[in-house]
């Protein structure tokens, strides 16, 4: 439990830039005299160069061990935050994101890996969903800081809004160093002792960490029935030649595996989530909120609500299982944003302020990354670090994480052009559709892995789509019949 909120803790680095980002570039704009396009590039870059960091960082934590490649993201991010609080311009501000960018593509790559293959199964949907909530705290975190720091001088309030992130991080880098390596980690280099007394600590039982020892060494290649404290592991499964058998010449559960986690990151932050969170002072006063003030407490509402509704997602994933939390959350937010369109879309064609539309669209919006927060927001995590072989997993995870950041960046970085070019309605429309296709690809293509160890995850993608369905029904029944 400790190992894994330790090691979530780095996905707050991500959360806090992104939070406190959505005020500062208030400031920002005033002291530097930035244009929406600056604009619109400082706020995405940071998803951007996140790419390289989440691309190399499954082929690094192959390389050096999961545990220390956190602590590398967390050295990273601080040197970014430092320079983001130096700046004394545009060029040496966007430096800073750069290196931080690619800080927090590591962190989001490695956290819920670390987590997943620390967690006992019985927990693994709970322990691996703390990532997204340390990003919701990091959110609110963010917003905080906005607050703490306005009536500061221009020229001061946002550097010290960014430079307080590589606090965390200092402080993350350090205590990591006490946790557990990853238990599959060290089977993978062939240290089956440390290996067996890391999964006495983590799993259930005694018995239970035996079981899962033997399954681990089965995937990798070692025989079960091998005592040894080390042994040598065929390179392949040491992270050589992976990207071959991932991209090149995937078997067909491969592919699905590499599908169902490439689509749900994709589609994840499509629904125009960082959109709302990036810019909701934007989306607020195009709702009718002129003050500054009544701007950024609003903008506090969103981060409490995305904080407190994750919490209802750690408690339910491994009770309702990854499906239904997932398509009732989908759902929820496609109504949310038809809402916060057309209620956009009365107020943009209203000459006089209407005080219900204003309340419908505040509502929307928190309902929007309440039910988001529930669902949408940490399963990606959980269910993409648990799908992938073990010998795949750090490198299949980080390609679902660079085109989650991508995305991201995307979104970040056209959302002022977008709703420029059709009306900020318009933009939340089409977010609407692009959530109501994420519903039918969670419905037609996620088998549930609620209570399946990581290693029975090959045999479950091994089936066609229409046998999942029936596997999950006859699942489903089963379940009935027992309670």
């Amino acid at each position: 439990m400790i190992s894994a909120m330790l090691a979530s803790m780095v996905s707050i680095l991500l959360g806090y830039d992104t939070g406190v980002m959505s005020g500062a570039v208030i400031f920002i704009k005033d002291d530097l005299k930035l244009t929406d396009t600056q604009i619109e590039i400082l706020v995405g870059i940071i998803n951007v160069c996140s790419l390289l960091g989440s691309a190399f960082a499954g082929r690094i934590s192959d390389w050096i061990g999961r545990r220390y490649t956190i602590v590398f993201a967390s050295v990273i991010f601080l040197a970014g935050a430092i320079l983001m609080g130096l700046a004394s311009n545009f060029a040496w501000l966007m430096v800073g994101r750069i290196i931080a960018g690619i800080g927090v593509g590591f962190a989001l790559m490695i956290a819920p890996v670390y987590t997943a293959e620390i967690a006992p199964a019985t927990a693994r949907g709970f322990l691996t969903s703390f990532p997204e909530v340390f990003i919701n705290a990091g959110v609110l975190l963010g917003y905080v800081s906005n607050i703490a720091f306005a009536g500061l001088p221009v020229n001061l309030s946002w550097r010290l809004m960014l430079g307080v992130g590589g606090i965390p991080s200092l402080l993350l880098a350090f205590g990591i160093l006490v946790m557990p390596e990853s238990p599959r980690w060290l089977v993978l280099q062939g240290q089956l002792g440390k290996a067996k007394r890391v999964l006495i600590k983590t799993c259930d039982s005694r018995e239970e960490a035996e079981l899962r020892l033997a399954e681990i060494k089965t995937a990798v290649g070692i025989s079960k029935n091998s005592v040894d404290d080390v042994v040598t592991v065929p390179k392949h499964n040491r992270g050589e030649g992976v990207w071959k058998e991932l991209l090149l010449r995937p078997t067909p559960s491969v592919r699905r595996v590499l599908i169902a986690s490439v689509g749900l990151f994709f589609l994840q932050q499509a629904s125009g989530i960082d959109a709302v969170v990036l810019y909701s002072p934007r989306i607020f006063q195009k709702a009718g909120i002129k003050k500054k003030n009544d701007l950024l407490g609003a903008t506090v509402a969103v981060g409490i609500s995305k904080t407190m509704f994750v919490l209802v997602a750690t408690f339910l994933l491994d009770r309702v299982g990854r499906r239904p939390l997932l398509l009732t959350s989908v759902g929820g937010m496609i109504l949310c944003l038809v809402g916060l369109a057309s209620g956009l879309m009365v107020v943009d064609h209203s000459e006089k302020e209407l005080m219900w539309a204003i309340v419908l669209c505040v509502i929307m919006t928190l309902s929007f990354v309440a039910l988001f927060s529930m669902g949408f927001g940490p399963i990606p995590w959980v269910y993409g670090s648990e799908i992938f072989p073990v010998r795949l997993r750090a490198q299949g995870v980080s390609i679902g994480v660079a085109v989650n950041r991508v995305t991201s960046g995307v979104i970040g970085m056209t959302f002022l052009s977008l709703y420029q070019a059709i009306t900020i309605e318009g933009t939340f429309f089409m977010f609407a559709g692009i959530t109501g296709a994420a519903w039918v690809f969670i419905y037609m293509f996620l088998p549930e892995t609620q209570g399946k160890s990581l290693e029975e995850m090959d045999g479950l993608f091994s089936t066609s789509t229409f046998k999942w369905k029936s596997s999950m029904k006859k699942d489903n029944d089963v379940a009935e019949n027992q309670n």
